[in-house]
Protein backbone atom coordinates (compact mmCIF):
# COMPACT_ATOMS: atom_id res chain seq x y z
CA UNK A 1 0.00 0.00 0.00
CA UNK A 2 1.26 3.27 -1.37
CA UNK A 3 1.61 6.41 1.66
CA UNK A 4 0.99 10.16 0.09
CA UNK A 5 4.17 11.84 0.22
CA UNK A 6 4.77 13.67 3.60
CA UNK A 7 3.83 17.18 1.87
CA UNK A 8 1.17 19.26 3.91
CA UNK A 9 -2.02 20.98 2.40
CA UNK A 10 -2.68 24.55 2.96
CA UNK A 11 -5.82 25.34 5.52
CA UNK A 12 -8.65 26.05 3.74
CA UNK A 13 -9.56 22.20 3.36
CA UNK A 14 -12.97 20.97 2.23
CA UNK A 15 -14.67 18.52 3.63
CA UNK A 16 -17.56 16.80 1.88
CA UNK A 17 -19.94 13.71 3.11
CA UNK A 18 -22.42 12.10 1.46
CA UNK A 19 -23.95 9.03 3.55
CA UNK A 20 -25.30 6.24 1.57
CA UNK A 21 -28.55 6.13 2.93
CA UNK A 22 -31.89 4.16 0.78
CA UNK A 23 -34.96 6.54 1.75
CA UNK A 24 -38.39 5.28 1.21
CA UNK A 25 -41.20 7.44 1.80
CA UNK A 26 -44.80 6.01 3.59
CA UNK A 27 -47.88 7.59 4.49
CA UNK A 28 -48.44 10.87 6.29
CA UNK A 29 -45.02 12.15 5.73
CA UNK A 30 -43.53 9.30 7.47
CA UNK A 31 -40.24 7.37 5.85
CA UNK A 32 -37.79 4.65 6.30
CA UNK A 33 -33.98 5.50 5.74
CA UNK A 34 -32.04 2.27 5.41
CA UNK A 35 -27.97 2.09 5.29
CA UNK A 36 -27.25 0.87 2.44
CA UNK A 37 -24.12 -1.68 2.77
CA UNK A 38 -22.05 -1.87 5.46
CA UNK A 39 -22.15 0.48 8.52
CA UNK A 40 -18.44 1.51 8.56
CA UNK A 41 -18.55 2.12 4.91
CA UNK A 42 -21.80 4.61 5.44
CA UNK A 43 -19.70 8.25 5.34
CA UNK A 44 -17.08 7.98 2.33
CA UNK A 45 -15.47 11.47 2.64
CA UNK A 46 -14.65 13.79 0.11
CA UNK A 47 -11.57 16.35 0.25
CA UNK A 48 -10.72 19.32 -1.95
CA UNK A 49 -6.82 20.31 -1.02
CA UNK A 50 -4.67 22.96 -1.98
CA UNK A 51 -1.17 22.07 -2.14
CA UNK A 52 1.18 25.43 -2.48
CA UNK A 53 5.12 24.25 -2.87
CA UNK A 54 7.66 24.28 -4.69
CA UNK A 55 7.81 23.17 -8.09
CA UNK A 56 9.71 20.12 -7.15
CA UNK A 57 7.74 19.10 -4.74
CA UNK A 58 4.49 19.76 -7.09
CA UNK A 59 6.49 16.91 -9.15
CA UNK A 60 6.66 14.58 -6.37
CA UNK A 61 3.17 14.81 -5.98
CA UNK A 62 2.05 14.60 -9.86
CA UNK A 63 4.77 11.43 -9.70
CA UNK A 64 2.55 10.01 -6.82
CA UNK A 65 -0.80 10.53 -8.19
CA UNK A 66 -0.10 9.51 -11.71
CA UNK A 67 1.37 6.56 -9.94
CA UNK A 68 -1.82 5.58 -8.99
CA UNK A 69 -3.65 6.02 -11.75
CA UNK A 70 -1.34 3.61 -13.61
CA UNK A 71 -1.38 1.01 -10.86
CA UNK A 72 -5.43 1.57 -9.85
CA UNK A 73 -4.06 1.82 -6.07
CA UNK A 74 -5.57 3.11 -3.37
CA UNK A 75 -3.02 5.20 -1.32
CA UNK A 76 -2.94 5.82 2.97
CA UNK A 77 -3.51 9.68 3.58
CA UNK A 78 -4.13 11.39 6.78
CA UNK A 79 -6.10 14.53 6.21
CA UNK A 80 -5.29 17.95 7.73
CA UNK A 81 -7.11 18.33 11.47
CA UNK A 82 -8.54 14.58 11.59
CA UNK A 83 -6.77 12.58 14.20
CA UNK A 84 -6.56 13.59 17.60
CA UNK A 85 -5.80 11.85 20.81
CA UNK A 86 -7.96 13.15 23.97
CA UNK A 87 -7.81 11.71 27.71
CA UNK A 88 -10.75 10.99 30.05
CA UNK A 89 -12.12 8.56 32.28
CA UNK A 90 -14.29 5.31 31.91
CA UNK A 91 -16.16 2.88 34.26
CA UNK A 92 -16.64 -0.90 33.28
CA UNK A 93 -19.27 -2.94 33.88
CA UNK A 94 -19.42 -6.61 32.36
CA UNK A 95 -17.99 -5.98 29.22
CA UNK A 96 -19.16 -2.90 28.43
CA UNK A 97 -16.97 -0.29 29.20
CA UNK A 98 -18.08 3.67 29.11
CA UNK A 99 -15.62 6.70 27.90
CA UNK A 100 -16.71 10.07 29.84
CA UNK A 101 -14.43 12.75 27.63
CA UNK A 102 -15.59 16.42 27.26
CA UNK A 103 -17.11 17.07 23.77
CA UNK A 104 -15.16 13.58 22.35
CA UNK A 105 -15.95 13.85 18.65
CA UNK A 106 -16.29 10.16 18.10
CA UNK A 107 -18.77 8.62 16.09
CA UNK A 108 -20.53 5.07 16.32
CA UNK A 109 -18.70 2.73 13.90
CA UNK A 110 -14.91 4.33 14.75
CA UNK A 111 -12.21 2.65 15.30
CA UNK A 112 -10.16 4.53 18.27
CA UNK A 113 -6.86 2.96 19.77
CA UNK A 114 -7.52 3.00 23.75
CA UNK A 115 -5.02 2.67 26.56
CA UNK A 116 -6.47 2.23 29.34
CA UNK A 117 -5.17 2.68 33.13
CA UNK A 118 -6.78 1.85 36.43
CA UNK A 119 -5.43 1.05 39.98
CA UNK A 120 -6.99 -2.68 39.54
CA UNK A 121 -5.07 -4.98 37.93
CA UNK A 122 -8.33 -5.98 35.61
CA UNK A 123 -8.70 -3.67 33.06
CA UNK A 124 -9.81 -3.79 29.60
CA UNK A 125 -6.95 -4.74 27.32
CA UNK A 126 -5.48 -2.06 25.39
CA UNK A 127 -5.89 -1.57 21.72
CA UNK A 128 -8.46 -0.58 19.36
CA UNK A 129 -11.99 -0.58 19.61
CA UNK A 130 -14.98 -0.17 17.70
CA UNK A 131 -17.44 2.48 19.08
CA UNK A 132 -20.49 0.95 20.04
CA UNK A 133 -22.55 3.98 21.09
CA UNK A 134 -22.52 7.08 21.49
CA UNK A 135 -25.39 8.70 24.17
CA UNK A 136 -24.26 12.00 23.65
CA UNK A 137 -21.10 14.49 23.01
CA UNK A 138 -19.17 13.40 26.46
CA UNK A 139 -19.78 9.84 26.32
CA UNK A 140 -19.76 6.78 24.69
CA UNK A 141 -19.05 2.84 24.79
CA UNK A 142 -16.63 0.71 23.51
CA UNK A 143 -17.16 -3.42 23.83
CA UNK A 144 -14.26 -5.11 25.79
CA UNK A 145 -12.88 -8.70 25.68
CA UNK A 146 -13.24 -9.42 29.35
CA UNK A 147 -16.37 -9.14 32.10
CA UNK A 148 -14.79 -6.93 34.86
CA UNK A 149 -16.16 -4.13 37.21
CA UNK A 150 -13.77 -1.43 37.36
CA UNK A 151 -13.08 2.08 36.66
CA UNK A 152 -10.08 4.34 35.37
CA UNK A 153 -8.31 6.79 32.82
CA UNK A 154 -8.13 6.12 29.45
CA UNK A 155 -5.99 7.63 26.62
CA UNK A 156 -8.27 7.56 22.72
CA UNK A 157 -6.92 8.01 19.92
CA UNK A 158 -7.99 8.70 16.20
CA UNK A 159 -6.07 8.28 13.98
CA UNK A 160 -7.53 10.04 11.20
CA UNK A 161 -5.82 8.26 8.30
CA UNK A 162 -7.45 6.50 5.52
CA UNK A 163 -7.47 5.02 2.24
CA UNK A 164 -7.85 7.44 -0.29
CA UNK A 165 -8.16 7.57 -4.39
CA UNK A 166 -7.32 11.33 -6.37
CA UNK A 167 -10.12 11.75 -8.66
CA UNK A 168 -9.30 14.44 -10.16
CA UNK A 169 -5.96 17.18 -9.68
CA UNK A 170 -4.83 20.31 -11.70
CA UNK A 171 -1.40 22.67 -11.78
CA UNK A 172 -0.98 25.99 -12.23
CA UNK A 173 2.21 27.85 -11.62
CA UNK A 174 1.90 31.19 -10.11
CA UNK A 175 5.53 32.35 -10.26
CA UNK A 176 8.95 30.97 -10.68
CA UNK A 177 9.59 27.96 -9.02
CA UNK A 178 6.15 27.91 -6.82
CA UNK A 179 3.50 25.01 -7.82
CA UNK A 180 -0.30 25.12 -6.54
CA UNK A 181 -2.37 21.54 -7.07
CA UNK A 182 -5.77 21.36 -6.23
CA UNK A 183 -6.39 17.59 -5.39
CA UNK A 184 -9.79 16.05 -5.15
CA UNK A 185 -9.48 12.87 -2.50
CA UNK A 186 -12.41 10.78 -2.44
CA UNK A 187 -11.92 8.18 0.39
CA UNK A 188 -12.57 4.65 -0.32
CA UNK A 189 -12.66 1.48 1.83
CA UNK A 190 -10.58 -1.53 1.45
CA UNK A 191 -9.13 -4.37 3.09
Amino acid sequence: MATFPNISPVYGTKKASAPKIRITSLGDGYEFRALFGLPLTQDPKLFDLVFNVSEEESDVIEAFLRSRVNDQASFDFTPPAEGFVKTGTYSQSGTTATITITNHGIAIGDVVTIDFTSTSHTQPPDGDYAVATSADQNTFTVTASNSETNNGTVSVTLSGAGKYVCQAWSKTIPYNNRAVLTCTFREVFEP
